[in-house]
């Protein structure tokens, strides 16, 4: 297997990408393509000569000289700059060369380049951005996290099924809950294009649990949550916001409390248990559901161990087809789901 790394993308690339591949292809036997502009990458990588054998790594770079920053227009950006570390690796999956491509740069524009090159699946009608998001019993997807601010019911529909799948299939997760963002958890609470997708998703044969509220979330009431993007968006931002706050509080507490240091021993385990709850670097990233090909989109922030986890999610993905596995249900939910 092959998996296209856009080398340029993130906060702190290429420090934190070179060094996700490393330990991703210490981990694994698949390639790691490297893309972005060649002699820059090379540089980076001998920073890690004393420490590896990088002759025994399976590592290869593919020369990218241009690059797409985070404040540039997705669509315009992807249009102008073909040879850009994002646009190739997007081309040597449509082209057979690499098995999935992973970003952690501008997502709206390796949304835009997952559309230009590899198209979407036959019959959806939107990709969706997803996500895991921290819960009290472990992690839920959400999808969509900012791909589409603007839904129709029909695209809230596809999410499900799609976000399901991958749930299932990759996540392991057997019988996915998935529940609709809503202001209430009662079929007649919603906006007009939640009540349209809500009588859509209880005629499928997916475990459509109804709607779920903000606070059931962290709650772990559903396992997959179908929300427009905007939506989506606002909540995965609020909860970053949340888990940061929450533990400057902890620190700020034992500031306050000079007393509370003794217990820091026996409390320390916890602390570190929330932080790796809190923590995106866990998950890595996830894919744009219905393009046809695995693209995954990681954390702009993410280190070495995100990137290297984003890595294994886009393993996992080809492992399990999910690309044929959604045009698939999309074809049978075309026909009645």
């Amino acid at each position: 297997m092959i998996i296209a790394l856009d080398a340029m993308g993130g906060d702190f690339a290429p420090v934190s990408t070179v060094e996700g591949a490393i330990f991703a292809a210490k981990e694994s036997e698949h390639k790691i393509v490297l893309v972005g502009p060649e002699k820059l990458i090379f540089k980076e990588l001998l920073k890690h000569n004393k420490r590896y054998d990088l002759a025994s790594l399976n590592i290869e770079i593919v020369d990218a000289p241009e690059i797409i920053t985070m404040n540039e227009h997705p669509v315009k950006a992807v249009r102008q700059k073909r040879k850009s570390s994002l646009c190739v690796c997007a081309q040597l999956v449509a082209n057979g060369k690499a098995n999935a491509f992973i970003s952690l740069g501008n997502s709206g524009a390796a949304m835009a380049a997952a559309l230009f090159y590899l198209k979407r699946i036959d019959g959806v009608l939107r990709p969706a951005i997803s996500t895991a998001f921290p819960t009290i019993n472990g992690f839920c997807i959400i999808a969509d996290v900012g791909a589409n601010v603007d839904c129709a019911p029909e695209y809230l529909l596809q999410f499900g099924i799609m976000s399901s799948l991958f749930c299932e299939k990759v996540a392991g997760i057997e019988k996915p809950r998935v529940g609709l963002v809503s202001i209430g958890e009662e079929p007649i609470k919603g906006n007009k294009t939640t009540l349209a997708a809500f009588e859509l998703l209880k005629k499928t044969d997916i475990n459509f649990i109804g709607n779920i509220e903000g606070l059931d979330i962290p709650r772990a009431k559903a396992d997959v949550v179908i929300c427009d993007g905007f939506v989506g968006n606002v909540i995965l931002k609020f909860g970053e916001g949340l888990a940061e706050m929450m533990l400057k509080l902890v620190r700020k507490g034992l500031r306050r409390y000079p007393v509370a240091w003794a217990s820091l021993p026996l409390l320390w385990l916890a602390i570190k248990d929330l932080r790796k709850k809190v923590d995106y670097s866990e998950f890595g990233g996830a894919p744009l559901l219905g393009v046809d090909g695995i693209c995954i989109i990681g954390h702009g922030s993410s280190d070495g161990k995100a990137v290297k986890n984003a890595i294994f999610a886009g393993i996992k993905a080809v492992n399990h087809n999910l690309a044929i596995e959604i045009k698939e249900a999309i074809a049978r939910c075309g026909k009645g789901c």
